[in-house]
């Protein structure tokens, strides 16, 4: 059986903290989960310039952020704190297949943002030219997982929201920034765009200035 830790928000409860970059980066996917499931974090903003300095770098266990603290659990590497909020938050899909399915969704989504990642920063204006000439054959598995569940009309996995939807969501969104008018050629992913943004709290935080002027990239400034 899949083990679902339910929580519900509790003024007993420690806060959430992440501590990252001023950027959405790896983090806004977790700000995303956060908020729409109810929940309130705190963030400690690292500054390039202090990240430099090695002292903080030196301190975290793999030498790199986020670190994410949930009670006197602290997380680094993404995708483990994206798992761990996944079964807190029963996120996980419904039993081990659909769990395996959305592990499966993860990774082909942290394939695709490494990729973006290493043609944005070896040349930037060049690198998203031929991104985007090669974006229909990256976005391709997930258009046919959304259309084997339901016709495109439900989750990527099931039917009950996984921490992989919001992972997708988020790489959609930064896509939109990056090549502005992209979904009009996905109108499956452009309406499961649509779909998620409409849930109420999720919403009200993509609507928030704190999303909306959160550059992606603190590096690069995008």
């Amino acid at each position: 059986m899949l083990l679902k830790l339910h929580r519900t928000a509790s003024p007993k409860m420690p806060p959430y903290t992440i501590v990252y970059f001023p950027s959405r980066g790896r983090c806004e996917v977790m700000r995303m989960l956060l908020a729409d499931q109810g929940q309130s974090w705190k963030e400690e903003v690292v500054t390039l310039d202090a990240w430099e300095q090695g002292t903080l770098k030196a301190s975290c266990l793999f030498g790199q952020l986020p670190k994410f603290q949930d009670g006197d659990i602290t997380l680094y590497q993404s995708n483990a704190i994206l798992r761990h909020l996944g079964r807190s938050f029963g996120l996980y899909g419904k039993d081990q297949k659909e769990a395996a399915l959305v592990d499966m969704v993860n990774d082909g989504l942290e394939d695709l943002i490494r990729h973006l990642g290493q043609q944005l920063l070896r040349n930037y204006e060049e690198g998203k030219v031929q991104y985007l000439k090669e974006l229909p054959r990256h976005l391709k598995p997930f258009e046919t997982l959304l259309a084997q569940n339901k016709g495109g009309q439900s989750f990527i996995v099931g039917d009950q929201i996984s921490f992989a939807d919001y992972r997708l969501l988020d790489l959609l969104l930064n896509h939109e920034r990056l090549f502005p008018g992209y979904l009009n050629d996905f109108p499956m992913l452009s309406a499961y765009v649509t779909r998620l943004r409409a849930r109420p709290k999720l919403k009200a935080f993509l609507d928030s200035p704190e999303h909306v002027n959160r550059p992606i990239s603190a590096r690069l400034k995008i």
